[in-house]
């Protein structure tokens, strides 16, 4: 069975827009101005994650935005991020662009339980931030693991909207990347109840 893995950089206040600037957002940019010299650590720990993963889930303009950048990379991390599974979530029926990649429908309830199902490992899911609010919404998610740089942004999409209900989960690490990332990683639990056990798929 498959863990649902969500794998972020976020500001300290969550946004996760425009990290590298392109997309012409005012505040873009900020993954490496304010990761400096620690994007190195980061780069290393962003790799092993993705050596460990055994497929990726996205939306389609997460997609594009990662075909676009890695697709034309070598190297341990461009081959293995080229080269495993992944599976977008979208309503349109144009062919996805990156290597390795199936449309799966826009139907999350339906389609990422069975996803869960057909893989055997870490599913995880890079800079979808409309896809994440739909699996928290949904109970989708079994881990959230968060790279926070040190800025408060102050405006801009973020990768937790409103919900439902709440969403309780379980601190099980902390750390840093350098000097100035910190990094947790959360379990979701089945309930708000200490001890509950976290959701397996």
């Amino acid at each position: 069975m498959g863990r649902i893995v969500v794998s972020a950089n976020v500001s300290l206040d969550g946004i996760v827009q425009d990290p590298d600037g392109q997309e012409g957002f005012r505040r873009g940019g900020w993954f490496g101005r304010f990761g400096g010299e620690d994007l190195e650590e980061w780069a290393e720990a962003a790799t092993a994650e993705t050596l460990g993963a055994d497929a990726l889930l996205m939306g389609r303009r997460s997609e594009e935005f990662f075909a676009a950048r890695w697709q034309s990379r070598t190297g341990t991390w461009a081959d293995r991020l080229n080269g495993l599974p992944k599976y977008v979530v979208s309503s349109g029926t144009a062919p996805p662009r990156w290597s390795n990649s199936t449309l799966i429908g826009a139907d999350v309830v339906d389609r990422v339980p069975a996803l869960a199902r057909e893989v055997d490992g870490e599913i995880l899911v890079y800079a979808s931030a409309r896809l994440v609010h739909a699996l928290l919404e949904h109970g989708l998610v079994d881990e959230l693991r968060l790279v926070v740089f040190p800025v408060l942004l102050g405006d801009g999409a973020r990768l937790f909207g409103p919900t439902t209900d709440r969403t309780p989960l379980r601190l099980v690490r902390v750390g840093t990347l350098g000097k100035g990332l910190a990094v947790v990683t959360y379990e979701v639990v089945r309930s708000g109840l200490p001890g509950a056990a976290p959701v397996s798929g």
